[in-house]
């Protein structure tokens, strides 16, 4: 017999083994695999690849369940680094949760340049975001930009700081700072989708474009109002809440075959735009729909907190 101590460490490894095991084994049915990183992917290549912690930097509570969640300097993946908060605020706006734009409406590149640039992150390295499973979209937010950004090689750890601690791995609480490094945005535009054109396709003038809504039933219905107006996106193609897409308890992004059976009437080679509220749900789609192998794929970063806050813009219920 086990004694106590030796039978957790155990216990513990066998978990870790059976995680890792499963996520190279569904990960290998994605078209990209590579975007979805093991714990072992990210141990192997510590020192090349830029680990980027997107949780808030300390302990936090949600206003809304009570839940205290730890962040960056309660224990952190060593040598991961943080924006000094979390990704999907430090990165957009606090009013609209979308991205920087200057005096002209324009994305503010020179913002972005400086926020990564003064973190030690440079345009032409393979950086790996995470977080943990109440804030994988702070990670997915912080892919999303990174991509839309230009960045030269994203990856998001699969599972976050759970499946990195459930692989047998230690965390570290000292704060990782790297030198300042120069960071040069270069657009790639197509991964984001502009109020002027959903509008337009909503309105038949775009054809061939498929829409996706990642908000929850009573939203899509209209039922739960989150703005002037409730309801969703005229011919929007389908309405997966996004929590359906990955477990709650471990953070793991569902298998493969799972999303195929969610999103498999979808065509992956026509232009494909995901929305929520606030362009912060449907950036886990966005994440897995690349994984998947959709080949055009944009994140309506307005989404309805614009959309439906509008007077001009149609509706359906």
């Amino acid at each position: 017999m086990l004694r106590d101590g030796k039978m957790l460490k155990f216990i513990s490894l066998m978990v870790g083994v059976f995680l890792l095991f499963t996520a190279q084994t569904y990960a290998a049915q994605f078209k990209h695999p590579e975007l979805l990183a093991t714990p072992a992917d990210v141990e192997k290549h510590m020192g090349k690849w830029i680990v980027l912690d997107c949780r808030d930097a300390a302990t936090t509570t949600d206003k809304k369940t009570g839940e205290v969640m730890k962040g960056y300097s309660d224990g952190h993946i060593p040598g991961a680094i943080n924006l000094g908060g979390d990704c999907a605020k430090v990165l957009r706006t606090k009013e609209e949760s979308v991205v920087f734009k200057d005096d002209k409406g324009n994305i503010d590149v020179v913002k972005y340049d400086k926020i990564l640039g003064d973190t030690g992150i440079s345009s032409d390295k393979t950086i790996v975001v995470y977080g943990d499973a109440p804030r994988i979209t702070s990670a997915t937010v912080g892919f999303w930009i990174l991509e839309y950004l230009g960045q030269k090689d994203v990856r998001f750890l699969n599972g976050g700081v759970e499946a990195w601690e459930a692989a047998g791995k230690k965390l570290d609480t000292a704060e990782t700072k790297l030198p300042p490094a120069k960071y040069k945005a270069h657009l790639i535009k197509n991964r984001i989708a502009t109020t002027d054109e959903v509008l337009k396709v909503a309105k038949g003038e775009i054809k061939n474009v498929q829409i996706v809504d990642s908000r929850t039933p009573g939203e899509y219905a209209g039922t739960d109002m989150r703005a002037k107006r409730g309801g969703h996106i005229p011919t929007c193609d389908l309405n997966v809440s996004h929590v359906e897409i990955f477990d709650k308890k471990t953070g793991m992004i569902k298998s493969a075959e799972e999303l195929e059976k969610l999103y498999g009437k979808l065509d992956k080679n026509k232009r494909t735009i995901l929305y929520c509220q606030t362009g912060t749900r449907s950036t886990l789609n966005y994440l897995i729909f690349k994984a998947m192998g959709f080949k055009d794929v944009a994140n309506y970063d307005d989404s309805w907190i614009i959309w439906g806050n509008r007077e001009d813009t149609p509706i359906e219920k």
